[in-house]
C-alpha cells in the first residue's frame, strides 16, 4: 500500500509506515493489498486472512476494476473467487479452461503495469521459478496479458500461509513446526543449488497445504548469483523485519542470507515473536546489527534447548558462523525430529549451554557465542579473563566435536551376483534365487547389485551361457565392481541347504561364507533373504536382521513358481526378447495375481514394443500392487509409471526420493538424469549423470550420456573430449560418434563434423545420413540435404523412414517449396504416429498453409495426457495462427506451450510471435532469441532421439537481428553477419537476400 504521509510503498503489518513511521488508519490497513505488495495467497476459501472473499470494488480513478466471480479473462481464465486485493492489484482463484486446471492468478493495476521495476518483479518471478523446480517451491506457469491486464498464473495451493497459522487459536505442535522448517530448508536448498537467493523469505511467503506440504513462494525479488551487480546503494529489498544483516548494510548476499531469515521465521514459530522489534525500520536494522537475540529458550522454557541453539546459530551476524547450507539445518532438525528425547546439551554450565546442543548421539550443534555478535563498541571492553574463558570453551568444544563427529555415509558397494548353482535337479530353481537375493541386498541404501538379468545396466551385452563365479569375477574386475557373491543350493532329504560366499573382486579375499537350511521347498526363498540380510550386515549395514527380513516379508510371500517365471521373463527382457518376456511375465501373474514387479516388467516390455496402451495398463496394475514391493522397488516402479505417462516432473520427484534414500543406486541417478533432461533441466541432468559415473566409472552408457548432456548445455569442448575418450574404449558405439559430431557443430568445426558423420557410416548408415543432411540444411544446401536422404536414408515403413520424410519436408520448407513440404510431412504422418513426427509434420503443414490437416494433428496431440504432446499441440496451433496473420492468438498459444514445456523450439516460436505483433514487442522478442542462442546446444538434437536438428538454428540470428534492428542496437549487424557466415554461400536460401538487405550488403 502507499503511505499517505511519505507516499512510499509500505506494509500494513505493524500499523505504521516502515519508512517514515506514520500511523496508518484502520481503513488504509483494511484496503491494503497484502504484507508483500505482490505476494500471492492461494488458499481454500475462508481459511486465513487472504482466503476471505473480498468486497468487489467499482472502477476507480485508476481505471482498475476487480474481476468478479464468473468473469472470463482472455477467453481462458474463469474467475472463481478473490483471494486477496489492494493497492497494487489482486490475486484470484481461477480455472484455466484450456487445460482444466485451477490456478492462482495474480494481476497488476494498469497504472503500475508500465513501471519497469514492477514488470521486472513479475518476469523475475517467472524466470526463477522455472529455473528452480522442486515440490516445495511454487510453480509459476505463465506471464501473460489479456484485456489490457497483465498477470501471472501459478500453482493453486489449497492451504494457508504461515503468518495466518501463527495467529490461529489452534497452535501447531512442536513437531509440526519442525517439519514445516525442514520443508522450507528443502525449498531453499533447491533454489541455492540453482544459484538463486530468495531475499524475501517470511511467514507470508510460506504456504502450508492441507496435506502438510509446504510451499515457498514469491521469488519476485529473488536474485541469481550468476548475475552481475546487486542491490543499489540505499535500496533495501526484502521485508525489514526479516532481512539479514548483510541485506541491512547493502552488502552482496549469498545463500547464508536466506539462512539468517530462516532463523527469524523459526524463532517466530517457536516463540510467537520475531527476535528484534522496533517501531521504526531504522530501529529494526540497528538492533540486528548491534544486539544479541534473546535465545528462544529464555522466552519459553518449554522450547527444547537444541532447537533454540539451532535458531541462534542461524542468527549469527557473521555469515561464517552460521550454518553454511540449508542442508546442514535440515540435518540437525531431522536428527531432533527422529529422537527429540536425546537432544540435550552436552555440558551443565550456562555458558556451554549457549554454545552446545546435541542433535543425536554423536552429533553436536555449534551455536554462535557472544563474541561473534554485532561489532558494537561495548564488545571492545570484554575483559581478558572472559576472553580466556571463551578460548578455553572453544577448545573444549573443538575436542568434543572431534569426539562426536557424525558418522559419515557408507561408501557405495557394488555387487555382482553369479548364478546360484542348482544341485537339486529341480529346474524350478534355475535363475529363480538371484533376483530375490538382489532385492534382499539392495535393501541397504549403499548397495547396488547386478545379476545376469541386470548386466546390461553395466553397459555390457546380455550374458549367454552360465554366469559362474569365474565369469562374474571377470565382469567385476572389468567394470570396477567391488564384490562377487556366489552360492549353491542342494537337497538333503526333505531339507534344502543354501550357501553363499562373498568375495572381494580385486583381492580375491573371502569376506564371508554363509549357510542355512530350509525345511522344505517353499522355504527356500526365505532362506535366500535371510543370507542376503547376513551379507548386508557383513558389508556394514546397521539394520537389524529382523528388520531386514520384515521389509522383505511381503515379497517372499509369493509362490516359488511365480518368482521363477518372473526371473525367466527378466532374462528375456535383458535380451530384448519382448514377446518372450511378456509371455513369462503373464505366467508369473497367472500364478500370483498380486505380483507387482511382474506387472512392472510387462509394462517395460510393452513400452519397448511401442505398445503405449498395454504399457499404461500394466504399470497401473503394478502401482496398485506396490505394497508387495520393497521400498526401493516401490520408488523405481513409481519412476517407471511417470516415465511411461510422460510426466517427467513427477518422474524427477520419484527418482529424487529414491537417490535420497539409496544414494548409491547408479541406475537411479542415471534415470533421474534422463528425467531432468526431458524437462530441459540440463544442469541437474549433468549432476545426476556425473554421480552415476562416479559409482560405475566404467559403464559406457552413463559416460556417453554425460558427454551428450554437456552438448545440450553448450559445453562443447569437454563433451567432445569425453566422447572421444569413451570411443577409444568402445569404438563400435555409434551414438558416441554422434556426440562428437554434435560437439564439433557447437564449436563451429563443420568440416570436422562432416568427417565424423562419415566415420559413423559403417556402423549406422542411416544415422550418418541424417547427420550429413542436417549439416547441409544448416549451411543452406537444401537440395544436397534431400539428395543425401533419398540416396542414403532409411527406407520402407520404419520410424526411420518417417524421420527421413520429416527432414526432407523441413528442407523443402526452408527453400520455399511449401506444397512439396506439406506432401512430405503427410507421408511422415502416414508412416508414424510418434509424438515427434506428428509435431514436426503438424508444424510444417501449418507453415505450408494446410491449416485443417495441422489442426487435426494439433487436436490429437492436445488431447493426450502427457505434457510434452500437449505442449506440441499448442505450438502447432500457434504456427497456424501465425501463418494466418493472427499474431496475438499465436502468442497466446506459444505461451501456453512454454508454460507446459520449457523447450528450445517453444522459445524460438514465441520470439517470432513477439516480432509479428501489430506493435512488435522487440524487447521480449530479443530476449527469447537470446535464450535460443544461449541454449543452442539443445537445438542440435531437439527431440533427444539421436536425430540431429541443428538446421533449425541459423534462423535465430536472422530474427534476433530484426529485433535488435528495431531497438536500434548496433548488435543487429553482428547478428545478421552470423547468419551470413553460416549460409552466405547458399544459392537456395530465401532468407539470405533479406538478411543481406538488412545488413546493408549485397551478395
Amino acid at each position: 500500500m502507499q503511505c499517505p504521509t511519505c507516499k512510499s510503498e509500505t506494509s500494513s503489518e505493524t500499523g505504521r509506515c516502515l519508512l517514515c513511521n506514520a500511523r496508518l488508519s484502520a481503513e488504509e490497513i483494511a484496503t491494503s493489498f497484502m504484507p508483500d505488495p505482490l505476494a500471492t495467497r492461494a488458499m481454500v476459501p475462508g481459511e486465513g486472512r487472504a482466503g476471505t472473499a473480498a468486497t468487489h470494488q467499482p472502477v476507480g480513478a485508476s481505471g482498475f476494476a476487480e474481476l468478479t466471480a464468473g468473469a472470463i479473462l482472455g477467453g481462458r481464465y474463469e474467475i472463481m473467487q478473490t483471494l486477496g486485493q489492494g493497492g497494487m492489484g489482486a490475486v484470484y482463484k481461477a480455472r484455466d479452461r484450456e487445460v482444466d486446471r485451477v490456478v492462482a492468478l495474480k494481476v497488476i493495476r494498469p497504472e503500475l503495469a508500465n513501471q519497469p521495476q514492477i514488470l521486472m518483479r513479475f518476469k523475475q518471478e517467472l524466470i526463477l521459478s522455472r529455473q528452480v523446480t522442486h515440490k516445495n517451491v511454487i510453480r509459476i506457469f505463465d506471464l501473460g496479458e489479456a484485456d489490457n491486464i497483465k498477470f501471472i498464473t501459478m500453482e493453486f495451493v489449497a492451504g494457508r500461509d504461515l503468518h495466518s497459522l501463527l495467529g490461529d487459536s489452534t497452535p501447531l505442535t512442536l513437531e509440526e513446526k519442525v517439519k514445516i522448517v525442514i520443508q522450507v530448508c528443502r525449498a531453499l536448498e533447491a533454489a541455492h543449488a540453482e544459484g538463486v537467493v530468495h531475499r524475501d523469505l517470511k511467514p507470508q511467503n510460506i504456504m502450508v497445504e492441507n496435506t502438510g506440504r509446504v510451499v515457498v513462494m514469491d521469488f519476485g525479488i529473488a536474485h541469481s548469483m550468476e548475475e552481475s551487480g546487486g542491490t543499489s546503494t540505499g535500496m533495501l529489498l526484502g521485508t525489514p523485519a526479516y532481512v539479514s544483516p548483510e541485506q541491512a548494510k547493502g552488502e552482496k548476499i549469498d545463500p547464508r542470507s536466506d539462512i539468517y531469515t530462516l532463523g527469524i521465521v523459526f524463532y517466530e514459530l517457536l516463540t510467537g515473536k520475531i527476535p528484534f522489534e522496533s517501531e521504526t525500520v531504522v530501529g529494526l536494522l540497528v538492533k540486528r546489527l548491534q544486539e544479541r537475540p534473546v535465545p528462544p529458550v529464555e522466552r519459553n522454557k518449554d522450547i527444547p534447548q537444541a532447537l533454540s541453539d539451532i535458531v541462534i546459530k542461524c542468527l549469527a551476524v557473521e555469515r561464517e558462523q552460521r550454518y553454511q547450507t540449508t542442508k546442514e539445518v535440515e540435518r540437525d532438525l531431522e536428527g531432533w525430529l527422529g529422537s527429540p528425547a536425546t537432544f540435550r546439551t552436552a555440558m551443565t554450565t550456562h555458558a556451554l549451554e549457549q554454545r552446545l546442543g546435541k542433535t543425536q548421539e554423536g552429533q553436536v550443534i555449534v551455536t554462535p557465542g557472544m563474541a561473534m555478535m554485532a561489532r558494537s563498541n561495548a564488545w571492545k571492553w570484554i575483559t581478558i579473563s572472559v576472553a580466556l574463558a571463551v578460548v578455553l570453551i572453544a577448545g573444549v568444544f573443538a575436542a568434543l566435536r572431534l569426539l562426536s563427529k557424525p558418522p559419515t555415509p557408507h561408501s557405495p558397494v557394488t555387487v555382482i551376483i553369479a548364478d546360484i548353482s542348482n544341485h537339486t535337479g529341480d529346474p524350478i530353481f534355475d535363475g529363480t534365487l538371484e533376483p530375490t537375493l538382489k532385492l534382499a541386498l539392495e535393501g541397504a541404501s549403499f548397495i547396488s547389485a547386478y545379476d545376469r538379468t541386470r548386466v546390461r545396466d553395466l553397459g555390457l551385452p546380455t550374458v549367454t551361457g552360465k554366469l559362474d563365479e569365474s565369469a562374474a569375477t571377470k565382469i567385476a574386475l572389468n567394470q570396477g565392481l567391488g564384490l562377487v557373491v556366489s552360492g549353491s543350493l542342494q537337497q538333503l532329504g526333505a531339507n534344502y541347504q543354501f550357501s553363499l560366499k562373498a568375495v572381494q573382486a580385486v583381492t580375491g579375499k573371502v569376506l564371508k561364507n554363509l549357510e542355512t537350511t530350509a525345511a522344505n521347498k517353499d522355504q527356500v526363498l526365505f532362506a535366500v533373504t535371510k543370507l542376503g540380510a547376513a551379507i548386508r550386515t557383513v558389508l556394514g549395514d546397521s539394520t537389524s536382521e529382523s528388520d531386514q527380513l520384515f521389509a522383505l516379508e511381503t515379497l517372499t510371500a509369493g509362490s516359488l513358481e511365480s518368482v521363477h517365471e518372473y526371473s525367466v521373463a527378466m532374462d528375456a527382457l535383458a535380451g530384448n526378447k519382448w514377446d518372450e518376456a511378456r509371455r513369462h511375465f503373464s505366467q508369473a501373474i497367472d500364478l500370483d495375481q498380486s505380483f507387482g514387479l511382474a506387472y512392472a516388467g510387462m509394462a517395460i516390455a510393452a513400452s519397448n514394443r511401442r505398445d503405449q496402451q498395454e504399457a499404461e495398463k500394466n504399470i497401473r496394475a503394478a502401482v496398485s500392487h506396490i505394497d508387495r514391493m520393497t521400498e526401493r522397488e516401490r520408488l523405481r516402479t513409481r519412476g517407471i509409471f511417470y516415465t511411461i505417462f510422460g510426466d517427467y516432473q513427477n518422474c524427477t520427484d520419484q527418482y529424487g526420493e529414491l537417490i535420497k534414500r539409496y544414494p548409491s543406486d547408479a541406475m537411479a541417478h542415471n534415470n533421474l538424469g534422463r528425467c531432468y533432461i526431458r524437462v530441459r533441466n540440463t544442469h541437474k541432468a549433468i549432476e545426476e549423470m556425473q554421480r552415476a559415473v562416479e559409482i560405475l566409472p566404467k559403464r559406457p552408457l552413463s559416460r556417453f550420456n554425460l558427454a551428450l548432456y554437456r552438448v545440450y548445455a553448450g559445453d562443447f569442448q569437454n563433451a567432445e573430449r569425453e566422447a572421444r575418450d569413451e570411443l577409444k574404449l568402445d569404438p563400435s558405439y555409434a551414438p558416441g560418434y554422434l556426440t562428437v559430431a554434435y560437439a564439433q557443430l557447437g564449436e563451429g568445426k563443420l568440416n570436422d563434423a562432416a568427417k565424423t558423420y562419415e566415420a559413423l557410416t559403417p556402423l549406422n548408415p542411416s544415422s550418418a545420413a541424417f547427420g550429413l543432411a542436417d549439416l547441409a540444411v544448416y549451411q543452406g544446401r537444401f537440395s544436397d540435404a534431400i539428395q543425401i536422404l533419398e540416396s542414403r536414408g532409411p527406407t520402407g515403413k520404419s520410424e526411420g523412414a518417417a524421420n527421413k520424410f520429416i527432414a526432407e519436408a523441413y528442407a523443402e520448407l526452408s527453400r520455399g517449396s511449401k506444397a512439396q513440404a506439406g506432401d512430405e510431412a503427410q507421408k511422415a504422418v502416414d508412416l508414424s504416429q510418434s509424438v515427434k513426427v506428428r509435431f514436426l509434420a503438424g508444424r510444417i503443414l501449418a507453415a505450408a498453409g494446410k491449416s485443417d490437416q495441422a489442426k487435426a494433428i494439433a487436436d490429437r496431440l492436445s488431447a493426450e495426457s502427457a505434457v510434452e504432446p500437449r505442449a506440441y499441440g499448442k505450438l502447432i496451433d500457434g504456427e497456424s495462427a501465425l501463418e494466418s496473420g493472427d499474431a496475438r492468438q499465436a502468442l497466446d498459444s506459444f505461451k501456453q506451450a512454454n508454460m507446459m514445456l520449457n523447450s528450445w523450439i517453444g522459445h524460438f516460436d514465441l520470439g517470432r510471435a513477439y516480432l509479428a505483433l501489430p506493435a512488435p514487442d522487440l524487447v521480449s522478442a530479443e530476449q527469447e532469441f537470446g535464450e535460443c542462442d544461449k541454449r543452442r546446444g539443445e537445438a542440435i538434437e531437439l527431440f533427444l532421439d539421436d536425430v540431429p536438428t541443428f538446421g533449425y538454428f541459423p534462423a535465430v540470428h536472422y530474427y534476433r537481428g530484426l529485433a535488435l534492428e528495431g531497438l536500434k542496437s548496433p548488435g543487429a549487424a553482428q547478428s545478421f553477419q552470423k547468419y551470413v557466415d553460416i549460409r552466405g554461400k547458399s544459392t537456395q536460401d530465401p532468407l539470405l537476400k533479406e538478411v543481406l538487405r538488412h545488413s546493408g550488403t549485397t551478395k
